[in-house]
């Protein structure tokens, strides 16, 4: 990665606090469980202590750390100097994305690691703070040719030789059959926008596609007709989370030099209310000849990616993954602690859960059943944008609606809906903010996946 990208892991050379780890309890004054101390050695410098288990799963101790570096960071410490022999990479992450603070100047110098433990927690922070920051722009600041010009911009900076990439804009949506993302960006001033990069290592114009990714890129969503409110509308800047996962995760595998062609797919847009907005009851006509009875404005995200998993389909890759903060029925049922995946590929699922276990990253499959699939009648088109019955599972009946646009969708197709992309207030061991959960998980899955098919 060039230095523009490359998050330098030494910023202050005048850190103000020193953290150490230690397989040691805290002091009893601290409390019987407490898992961060504070001390001065025989110099009077102020030594902060992060308590951990080694006997517990590294997982555990990775949330000891996550939690404690996000309380070093609430007490106003901003420039902190990492100690010891005992940090790993992981542990170093661990306790960046804890003390990384959305609107605050943070600094760490990391303790020496081998060379390839460096190049690895330098792209993992790097790319994750990409994620983060860009997710937590307003919306005022981040419209869809923005969010398609700045993933454009990571990618050339990660691989610029490496890839190709086209756009489209506005009505130019219409000329070519996009009708889903034109449907719903036309209610905006700034235009829809259809991204599709083309990431190919070996230079060979007919090397089959390893994985599509398409991600939903909605830049703000009012919920359209079917207006949100305010409580919901608030954290709609995030709703392109999806977009942003798939980009990072891509540009983090394009760092890790995956020696696979992967293509991505952002469609993106605002979901605004204004006298050419979509409106209920409308019928959108796709590629793939289904039709769509709007019932809901506010379900617009499975809208746009119906476009993006159409033109992923006709590409045959082996592999299609979508990514989007589709529901907030997944939310309910899992809060923002995990990713929900839903597949009816076990096999696809069972290895991309192992490289989020590998990963640290938490994911967890929900419902998907073929009955998910007529759960959305219309009666005047094939098929509703979503289900209005009572005692329906609407994280499932989203993912089902997204499969009557991917062939085959009964193999090799993961749809991730992004509940753990973003924190409307902090909690114990995130600010508040996005927090880049998933990048790390996905691009493990297609470096494996790439292997595997050498």
């Amino acid at each position: 990665m060039t230095n523009t990208v490359a998050h330098k892991l030494e910023e202050s050379v005048q850190p103000q606090l020193v953290v150490e780890l230690s397989t040691s309890k805290a002091p009893k004054i601290f409390g019987e469980s407490a898992t961060l101390s504070f001390r001065t050695d025989e110099s009077n410098q102020y030594i902060a202590t992060i308590h951990i288990n080694t006997s517990t799963s590294l997982d555990k101790v990775l949330t000891v750390i996550r939690s404690a570096s996000r309380k070093i960071e609430s007490q106003g410490m901003r420039n902190v100097h990492l100690i010891g022999e005992s940090w790993t990479h992981e542990h170093c992450f661990a306790f960046w994305q804890g003390f990384w603070h959305p609107k605050n100047q943070i600094s760490i110098i990391y303790p020496e690691l081998v060379l390839e433990s460096k190049v690895l927690l330098n792209h993992w922070i790097s790319i994750s703070k990409w994620v983060r920051e860009i997710i937590n722009l307003p919306a005022e600041e981040l419209g869809p040719i923005d969010l398609a010009n700045s993933a454009l911009e990571l990618f050339t900076q990660v691989a610029e030789d490496k890839i190709s990439y086209e756009m489209i804009v506005g009505d130019d949506l219409l000329e070519k059959s996009y009708s889903g993302l034109h449907t719903v960006g036309r209610g905006s001033h700034r235009p829809p926008v259809y991204l599709k990069v083309d990431y190919n290592p070996t230079g060979n114009p007919e090397e089959p596609i390893l994985a599509c990714l398409v991600g939903k890129g909605i830049t703000f969503d009012t919920g359209g007709y079917s207006l949100k409110a305010s409580s919901f509308m608030e954290s709609m800047k995030s709703d392109m989370g999806g977009a942003a996962l798939v980009s990072g995760s891509l540009a983090l595998a394009m760092a890790l030099n995956v020696n696979a062609r992967i293509q991505l797919i952002l469609c993106c847009a605002d979901n605004m209310v204004s006298g050419n907005a979509f409106r209920l009851g409308d019928i959108i006509h796709y590629r793939n000849g289904k039709t769509v009875e709007v019932l809901n404005t506010d379900a617009e995200g499975r809208l746009v990616l119906a476009d993006g998993l159409i033109d992923a389909s006709s590409l045959k890759p082996t592999y299609i993954i979508d990514c989007a903060t589709l529901t907030g029925a997944a939310k309910v049922a899992l809060s923002n602690d995990y990713h929900a995946l839903f597949s009816f590929d076990n096999n696809m699922v069972h290895d991309f859960c192992q490289a989020a276990s590998e990963q640290h990253e938490p994911f967890w499959r929900l419902p998907l059943d073929e009955f998910h699939r007529d759960q959305m009648p219309s009666n005047f088109a094939d098929i509703s944008n979503t289900n209005s019955a009572a005692h329906t599972a609407g994280a499932s009946t989203a993912a089902a609606f997204l499969s009557h646009f991917v062939e085959p969708y009964q193999n090799n197709w993961l749809h991730i809906d992004c509940s753990a992309t973003y924190r409307k207030g902090a909690v114990d061991g995130w600010a508040a903010g996005a927090t880049g959960i998933g990048i790390r998980a996905l691009a493990s899955y297609l470096i494996v996946a790439s292997q595997q098919k050498r």
